[in-house]
């Protein structure tokens, strides 16, 4: 169990130099978070265009209170740069994923990946097309995440232990023509469980990650 937080910067004319006068600081909090176990995943949210648009920071801890330190010790937040912060109990899918980007390995200098934050209908079947196409969507993931084309994924759960009402996914595509074409294939689009999909590309950072659930 654990947290995921969905952060987005404000769009004035001050949001890249707030995002910037305390990034040193950011990374800091985040290196050490990562170390010690309590940081699944971090990585950056761009535009289109390729301005830094928020942060997707996947937490590993027992409970609120491990959410609430991380929202206290995290610059982004209480500095202002995080103009809107959403937060969502999460479960990563244990998967054979491929390690993280390890201190010392280079930083793209383009996105390389999308998020993609996907909630499902709240109508009073959604909780049934989920359980009845779940099983063939892990087949079709779990080779991707041997593969790498699944960096990270998971389900966005209504409380603590709780019901699935979407999902969080980071691929291997670039681009949103090539991320919606790997979407279009996925049974929880073609079963009409995924009904909201949002789309950020982004790229990793270097950090000293622990071994996500199920990977090898």
């Amino acid at each position: 169990m654990g947290y995921a937080v969905l952060a987005f910067d404000g769009d004035d004319e001050g949001a890249s130099a707030r995002r910037m006068a305390v990034r040193d600081r950011h990374l800091d909090v985040v290196t050490a978070w990562a170390a010690d176990g309590r940081l699944a995943l971090g990585v950056p949210l761009f535009t289109a265009a390729g301005r830094a648009a928020g942060s997707l920071m996947v937490l590993d801890v027992p409970d609120r209170a491990g959410l609430d330190a991380y929202l206290a010790a995290e610059p982004f937040h209480h500095e202002g740069v995080w103009q809107k912060v959403e937060t969502y109990p999460f479960r990563i899918a244990p998967l054979p994923y491929r390690p993280l980007p390890q201190p010392g390995a280079p930083i793209a200098s383009a996105p390389t990946h999308m998020v993609i934050l996907a909630m499902d209908g709240r109508d009073a079947g959604a909780e049934q097309r989920r359980l009845a196409v779940r099983g063939a969507h892990m087949e079709r993931v779990r080779p991707m995440a041997e593969d790498g084309t699944l960096a990270m994924g998971g389900a966005i759960l209504d409380a603590p232990e709780g019901r699935m009402i979407g999902s969080i996914a980071v691929i291997a595509r670039a681009d949103e023509a090539s991320a919606r074409a790997w979407l279009a294939e996925d049974p929880y689009v073609t079963g009409g469980v995924w009904q909201d999909i949002a789309l950020h590309p982004t790229r990793f950072a270097p950090l000293p990650y622990r071994k996500l659930p199920g990977a090898a």
